[in-house]
């Protein structure tokens, strides 16, 4: 874990926060440690099943699917079972999914195991505000920052060291890497297990918390639309750079360029953990962010080489920004009571753009033979970002 710097406070509020923060960090990076996996190896799997660009869109787009379809039943686990048994549920079952993906060398089984694995990072995604709200009830803008931290941590290991190092050492066998990249989860599921701070007991019946969302509500339109550009612009890139390098002769590019699209979204990460407090009700971040993914969306097309490689690192920049500016706001705009309805909602808006506009770039692609198109639906979702940012400035604020 990176060193994290804890305002000063009293020495045993720090060390009471340690534990909790530790854990909302590992569970941050196991959101992404299984789903990362996937784009080195994607030309490997793309031989192996003979896939088309379509399918490959389906698989990168079959995760978000889940976030979006399993949001609400999150929402109803941890109204049921709480936040500690819930996410301990969500990371076994990232765990298992994710190591099984490989097990039967199967389009049809690889699509199982990762809607699956699909399921179990959605309930994670859901729990990890209310986690925020319940474990670091007087530090949430900080936990937030934490967490988001490790879920940025778990984006880049799997992208930077699956073809340097943990292919070299299974003998190139992607089915194997999928083993070596869910173990960790494993290893998390048991910490939270072991670790993580229970709910205080009361006498008699607990009354029952709420788990829908209140669908009317334009708080949650407002976020999950806007976070449903950033999704899709991130996953969808993620899916296609490779296969686009590939096919461009560009090969040799694809971990680095991979690498720095991931990379890319630490300076902004380290950055807000000392201004998100003040950048996450104005306009212009949002809007800067948007043009950004513009340009970078730009320069991957159209550069070459190194060009290329920070015009990644340029898409993560940005995405990043955005998402960790959004991420914060459920727990502090919404009652504790409502959290977990809030962000249910909101990835379940939000994570749909996901799952469309990965299938509409691989449509491009196989429809016109053109390897650049499939990266016109992620410069829409940049242009969507500038024009729905001023949606931000009309977040109310909830009574708490």
């Amino acid at each position: 874990m990176p060193a994290v710097f804890i305002p000063s406070s009293a020495a045993q509020s720090q060390t009471g926060l340690f534990r909790p923060l530790l854990l909302l960090w590992l569970s941050g990076c196991a959101l992404r440690l299984t789903i990362l996996a996937v784009p080195p190896v994607i030309p490997l799997i793309h031989d192996e099943l003979h896939m088309s660009a379509t399918q490959v869109g389906i698989l990168t787009g079959l995760p978000s699917m889940l976030f979006a379809s399993a949001a609400v039943p999150g929402s109803l686990l941890i109204a049921r079972l709480g936040v500690r048994m819930a996410l301990g549920l969500g990371l076994a079952l990232t765990a298992i999914g994710g190591a099984l993906r490989g097990a039967v060398p199967d389009v049809n089984w690889l699509y199982a195991m990762t809607i699956a694995m699909g399921a179990g990072v959605a309930i994670m995604q859901v729990t990890m505000p209310p986690a925020v709200r319940a474990w670091a009830p007087r530090r949430i803008g900080f936990a937030t920052a934490v967490y988001t931290n490790g879920l940025l941590i778990g984006e880049i290991l799997p992208v930077a060291l699956t073809l340097p190092l943990v292919l070299p050492y299974i003998a190139g066998n992607w089915q194997w890497g999928f083993v070596a990249w869910s173990a960790p989860v494993a290893a998390i599921a048991g910490l939270v297990a072991l670790l993580a701070p229970r709910q205080p007991t009361t006498n008699g019946a607990a009354p029952r918390r709420r788990w829908w969302p209140d669908w009317k509500s334009p708080l949650i339109w407002r976020l999950g639309v806007l976070l449903g550009t950033v999704n899709a612009s991130y996953f969808a890139t993620n899916a296609f750079l490779p296969d686009y390098l590939r096919s461009n002769g560009q090969g040799e590019w694809i971990s680095a360029a991979l690498t720095a699209l991931n990379t890319g979204q630490l300076p902004v990460s380290f950055l807000l953990l000392a201004f998100a407090s003040r950048l996450e009700r104005k306009a212009w971040p949002y809007v800067l962010c948007g043009i950004l993914c513009l340009i970078a969306t730009g320069g991957i097309v159209f550069g070459n080489g190194l060009w290329v490689v920070a015009a990644s690192a340029l898409q993560g920049f940005a995405a990043a920004g955005i998402l960790i500016l959004l991420l914060a706001l459920p727990p502090l705009l919404s009652p504790p009571d409502d959290v977990h309805r809030v962000t249910a909602a909101m990835f379940t808006i939000s994570y749909g753009f996901a799952v469309i506009v990965p299938v509409i770039s691989g449509l491009s692609w196989d429809l016109s033979g053109i390897a650049g198109l499939a990266f016109l639906p992620i410069a829409v979702c940049g242009l969507a970002m500038v024009i729905l940012a001023p949606a931000i400035t009309h977040v109310r604020h909830v009574a708490r």
